[in-house]
């Protein structure tokens, strides 16, 4: 049993006042919402319904998920209907309501902040981005490919803070119109769109259509919000949160003004300071003690804190409450002549750590340091890390890069770009065998004469009329193939290829996320668009974007931006290029919102420029994320504007705890072997990622580990179509509204949505769906108003750290009176029937912790008129080796140990990724 501080308890026990938590870093927020949440749902009268906490990541929200259920599993057991309390982002819970409750968004899907500016370069005109003036007479008008990134700002801007809009330039407001256009015509959400839309239905009367039974879910269903990071929620959002309070659920907040990092994205530290005067009887908790560093970099925390102005924060004071024990040296701070002269010390620094004694928690064996236990946080990746990656390359110090920075300056991705260069006629073949020999990706004396039939094939743009002839994927893929790339082939140790593979499958997500907006566009050009965005725009495009995917990373150092790397936290840190002008970072020129939007229009508009004082909270949040060791560093920049040390430097300095020197004192550190840290990972698997780790583990790495993607099908979209307007279907039925045949043209226009089929087979797909969907009603209309559930919403916790979650498509109650749950399949869709089999015992465990009572049978409904239609019963034998194999897989999961088939197997055949695996000749 965790025993808690008297603050954390007063915090824990508050649940009938509205709480604001003052959380200071490391002090264990995590657990004390998680016990309070758990706490409420051990009220009488409260279901897991009753509850939403929203947190800022993903990640945050798989950690509180698993945190609450390892607390109830100990107090009580498990509750009925955990799978109905709602916790994670604000977006992805708007997301949810539109897409339980307002049928015309179930087609939607969600752009990222890459595909959204593709979108709207693609769409310069369309999208509104060539139409909105400025006020520069230099740039009369935003321009195409240059200004995608400040136009999608500006939209942010206009619809998630408060601006008067009548101060706005009338074209700007047209403008941004448009754009939402063509969101509607293309079904796409941003993420700003979906979080207006919901805040606006949320914000209606109860009469409202179509609000009305999302808002009397809220009135009726929610009773405790929590908002985790609340110092980082915008104008918009804050409207979310009086929203979903406003029938009176108790509200908690929890955050750090300290810690406010995000005031270019609208937040506004005045959120947090002021909460107390804007809600009602508002108790205030400051969890004051760190858990997680020494003494030292407490103390050096501290002080940073301190020199934020006072009128902008909330008075108090870190106390260093860790097991970690501060000694001399644990915290440096550097001045170097030359940016390789600092990058050749951090990479002695890195070495030497490696092998030095760590405790991980009180009461642990030590371990040696490994490589995996060390950060560098940047001010800016992409503009400083450069000597460093030389350094580490040279010395062969294994590192990721936090997102897709940096990802283009690396030799394997060189070399697959160089492919596309090739195929465009950009380069020679003598040039493009020189990339592929730098990138050690192949053996020294392997063939290209494979890679240059592959390559030569695909410049052949009159081969075909079909939109998929061209798919950029598949050629990555068939490249790939042809030089018989794969993870175990990789020149170099077993770290090597994974670390390869790691970055080719991040290159498959940049291909994806093009081929998203550009699959359709004719084929020259495309591959020409393609090249071209690699060279000039794309290393722009995901310097903010977080492209890491899966659910474990390498044994590798970690590179990052102090941005991501907020809610993390390492043994040993490493904050260089402490610059002036860098960090804290200067207000640069240029086009900027207030060329587009008026300053005065916007209420607290300093906050999008960024102040002295933003950066103070950023650079706490770096010297914060170290638990023990912590070294920071200066080295001129290459121009005179960052030439002179930041003024961070002098300040650190000057603590008693920070050593500008190294002593003696190192000869006498313990050291042990290296070992990285065996990470409890928290899995949380959808249905369909499920499904890939039963048929093949192998398939699984590769796809959700590496982040590999198959290339795009033309008729993509049409199973989820039929899913959806079945969805509708049976919603309807369950308020009394039973759909007939004269329903189905409105149902196929409403939810299919085909944007990669070419305009024969999407008229084929039209018509195919209608046909479904009318011989569905014709068969099962007396069927209808036995529906239970439809797109129920379930979870299943097989083991500490393990979930399965996801939606059952229909649970009906059969005139036998036994309970059946259904599966709705089309060719699209189809799978192995062993694996449809087991998926579906999965859902009946999901509904018996749903509902706590047992289904009878399991259906697969095959929704094309030569589909096989099966009904059996629930296996009890069936459900518990199904339980007992996810266990296992999630096991194998965190230990990384997912196998490739011994032989070539009949699932290799339908795999698009069995390429990277083996060919179908090898035993």
């Amino acid at each position: 049993m965790t025993e808690y501080t008297s603050a954390q308890r007063e915090a824990i026990g508050c649940l009938d006042r509205n709480l604001q938590i003052i959380a200071c870093a490391g002090s264990g927020k995590t657990q004390v919402i998680a016990q309070r949440i758990a706490d409420i749902l051990a009220r009488p009268g409260v279901t897991p319904k009753n509850i939403v906490a929203f947190t800022f990541t993903e990640k945050a929200a798989s950690e509180l998920r698993e945190r609450v259920l390892s607390i109830i599993g100990e107090q009580e057991g498990v509750p009925i209907g955990l799978a109905e309390m709602f916790i994670g982002t604000m977006h992805a819970y708007c997301l949810n309501l539109l897409q339980t409750y307002v049928p015309e968004t179930f087609k939607f899907s969600v752009l990222s902040d890459v595909t959204q500016r593709l979108l709207i370069d693609r769409n310069s005109k369309r999208s509104g981005l060539t139409e909105t003036p400025t006020t520069s007479s230099a740039i009369p008008f935003l321009q195409r490919y240059i200004h995608s990134r400040l136009y999608a700002q500006v939209l942010s801007v206009l619809a998630e803070d408060d601006v008067d809009l009548s101060q706005v330039n009338l074209r700007v407001l047209m403008a941004q119109q448009e754009y939402k256009k063509l969101l509607a015509k293309t079904a796409y959400f941003d993420f700003t769109t979906m979080l207006e839309l919901a805040v606006e239905l949320l914000e209606a009367n109860d009469a409202d259509q179509p609000a009305s039974t999302l808002l009397h879910h809220i009135r009726d269903d929610v009773r405790f919000v929590v908002v985790d990071e609340y110092q980082d929620v915008n104008p918009l959002q804050e409207r979310l949160v009086r929203a979903m309070t406003k029938y009176g659920a108790n509200l908690c907040v929890v955050g750090d003004d300290d810690q406010t990092i995000y005031q270019w994205r609208g937040s506004t530290v005045s959120n947090i300071v002021t909460f107390s005067e804007r809600y009602q009887n508002v108790q205030q908790v400051t969890l004051a003690d760190n858990f997680r560093s020494s003494q030292g970099v407490v103390a050096l925390g501290q002080m940073v804190a301190e020199t934020i102005a006072p009128e902008h924060r909330l008075v108090k004071r870190m106390q260093h409450a860790s097991h970690q024990e501060w000694k001399r040296d644990d915290i440096l701070v550097q001045n170097f002549g030359s940016p390789e002269e600092e990058a050749n010390w951090t990479c002695d620094q890195i070495q030497y750590l490696r092998g030095v004694a760590f405790t991980d928690s009180p009461g642990k064996k030590a371990r040696g340091l490994s490589w995996s236990d060390m950060a560098v946080l940047f001010r800016s990746v992409s503009a400083d890390a450069g000597p460093l990656v030389k350094e580490l390359d040279r010395r062969g110090i294994p590192y990721v890069v936090k997102g897709l920075s940096r990802l283009f300056d690396a030799p394997e991705i060189k070399a697959v770009a160089s492919m596309f260069r090739y195929i465009v006629g950009d380069i020679s073949s003598i040039d493009l065998e020189a990339a592929w020999r730098d990138s050690r990706l192949a053996l020294e004396d392997a063939s290209l004469e494979p890679l240059i039939g592959v390559l030569n094939e695909a410049s052949d743009f009159s081969r075909g009329t079909r939109w998929g002839v061209y798919n950029i994927q598949r050629v990555y893929l068939e490249a790939l193939e042809a030089l018989g790339v794969r993870e175990d082939t990789v020149p170099g140790d077993k770290s090597r290829g994974e670390l390869a593979f790691y970055q080719l499958g991040k290159f498959s997500q940049v291909i994806s996320d093009f081929e998203t907006v550009h699959f359709s566009s004719a084929p020259e050009q495309k591959y020409r668009q393609f090249v071209d965005w690699l060279k000039y725009q794309a290393p722009a495009y995901y310097d903010e974007a977080d492209g890491d995917i899966g659910y474990a990373t390498p044994d590798a150092v970690t590179l990052s931006t102090v941005h991501r790397a907020k809610g993390m936290q390492w043994p040993a840190v490493f904050v260089p290029c402490l610059r002036r002008n860098r960090f804290p970072s200067k207000r640069h020129g240029g086009l900027g919102v207030f060329h587009i939007i008026p300053e005065d229009a916007i209420d607290g508009a300093d906050r999008y420029k960024g102040t002295t004082e933003d950066e103070r909270r950023l650079f706490y949040v770096a010297v914060t994320r170290a638990q023990k060791f912590l070294y920071m560093s200066y080295s001129p920049g290459p121009s005179a504007m960052y030439r002179s040390p930041s003024e961070f430097v002098a300040e650190v300095s000057a603590v008693p705890f920070v050593s500008t020197s190294v002593s003696d004192l190192r000869t006498e550190v313990p050291r042990l072997e290296p070992q990285s840290k065996a990470a409890a990972h928290q899995i949380t698997l959808s249905f369909s990622e499920l499904k890939f780790l039963f048929e093949c583990p192998y398939q699984f790495k590769l796809r959700f580990m590496y982040g590999f993607n198959a290339p795009i099908h033309e008729a993509l979209g049409y199973g989820k179509g039929l899913h959806d307007a079945l969805a509708e279907i049976h919603k309807r039925a369950l308020h009394g509204d039973v759909a007939t045949v004269l329903d189905v043209e409105g149902l196929i226009h409403r939810h299919l949505h085909t944007p990669y089929a070419y305009p024969t087979l999407r008229e084929a797909l039209e018509q195919s769906a209608k046909e479904s969907v009318r011989r569905y009603l014709t068969l099962h209309s007396n069927d209808l108003m036995t529906t239970i559930y439809s797109e129920k919403k379930i979870q299943v916790n097989i083991a500490p750290g393990i979930t399965v979650n996801g939606r059952i498509d229909l649970v009906q109650r059969l005139e036998t009176d036994e309970v059946s749950i259904v599966d709705f399949k089309s060719t699209e869709r189809s799978q192995d029937e062993d694996v449809t089999r087991d998926q579906l015992h999965v859902y009946a465990v999901g509904y018996a912790e749903l509902t706590g009572e047992r289904a009878d049978l399991i259906e697969v409904l095959n929704l094309d008129a030569r589909g096989k239609n099966v009904r059996e019963d629930v296996s009890d034998e069936l459900l518990k080796g199904v339980l007992d194999r996810i266990k296992t897989a999630g096991d194998s999961l965190r230990d990384n140990h997912l196998p490739k088939f011994e032989i070539w197997s009949p699932a290799c055949n339908k795999c698009d990724l069995s390429a990277l695996c083996r060919s179908s000749a090898e035993n």
